[in-house]
């Protein structure tokens, strides 16, 4: 999955926070599991890069291996894929706080401060400008501008629901958004500026990023586990969260397979006419 992919799911995240913050029942724990997994993985990934890149600060010549080509992918990943990020923590937050628990939070903001890390790192490299060339940091931060203003606009929809200064970049201008928002009173008027909104997201990250993500496997884990908050994935003018729950029941499809298969390896061993015996008396 692309950054790109996720930064569209923070919009969705956006859209749908009235009914994950305020819907019935509790999100899965697995849910919270793989997002904490697959998130710590990824910030492993962007940590020995980053690693490897100061550390080539002070060669006379980078290696093949940093040059900018094989790079560039993840730096950019690391930019757009924390709308997610900081959307998703936002949620998390308002999502506890008016349940008065600690269900989503404190992994939420355990993936939110190694990102930040992360983005603090990269940050220093970028105004360094050592091991990477002035056009490619103009165009990074051209790109972190961009993300920056994304995320200020989307936690405009949770402004009602939390204080979102924390999250935002420039208070100020996420406040101008939420007053903005605020002024679409008719519901028909709010649905239509939610779709005009994800199309014009997607226009913004379709054509100036890399081909590829390098944690592709790891952000589409990261979607699949969010996912798991939305309380209807039907409800989806961009395809993005229906073709997730796609996979995500096939995968529960495959995982409940294993554990026929497993059964039956059990009832090989004589262990499985003990479950079924146990079964059945439940039964009666």
């Amino acid at each position: 999955m692309h950054a790109r992919d996720l930064a569209e799911l923070a919009a969705l995240l956006a859209l749908h926070s009235p009914s994950i913050v305020h819907g019935a029942g509790r999100i899965p724990f697995a849910c919270h599991e793989q997002y904490w997994s697959a998130s710590k993985c990824r910030l492993d990934r962007w940590g020995r890069l980053l690693r490897q890149l100061t550390q080539a600060s002070g060669q006379p010549e980078l290696p093949a291996t940093l040059s900018w080509p094989r790079v560039r992918p993840a730096l950019e990943e690391i930019l757009v894929s924390e709308l997610v990020t900081r959307l998703w923590t936002a949620v998390a937050t308002a999502h506890d706080q008016h349940r008065g628990d600690d269900d989503l939070e404190p992994i939420a903001r355990n993936v939110f401060a190694g990102h930040l890390d992360a983005r603090r790192r990269l940050l220093t490299l970028l105004a360094e400008a050592r091991v990477i060339a002035l056009p490619e940091v103009t165009k990074l931060n051209h790109l972190r501008r961009r993300v920056e203003r994304w995320t200020d606009m989307l936690l405009a929809h949770l402004a009602g629901t939390i204080d979102v200064n924390e999250f935002a970049f420039d208070v100020e201008r996420a406040r101008d958004f939420a007053e903005d928002l605020d002024h679409q009173s008719a519901h028909a008027e709010r649905d239509f500026s939610g779709r005009l909104m994800l199309l014009s997201l997607r226009a913004s990250f379709a054509n100036d990023l890399a081909d590829r993500s390098p944690s592709s496997d790891l952000n589409r884990r990261i979607a699949s586990a969010l996912l798991g908050a939305f309380r209807d994935p039907t409800d989806d003018p961009t395809g993005l969260v229906k073709s997730l729950w796609l996979e995500r029941l096939n995968r529960t499809a495959i995982e409940t397979e294993d554990m026929v298969e497993q059964l039956l390896r059990l009832d090989e061993d004589g262990v499985g006419s003990l479950w079924r015996e146990n079964a059945t008396t439940m039964e009666n």
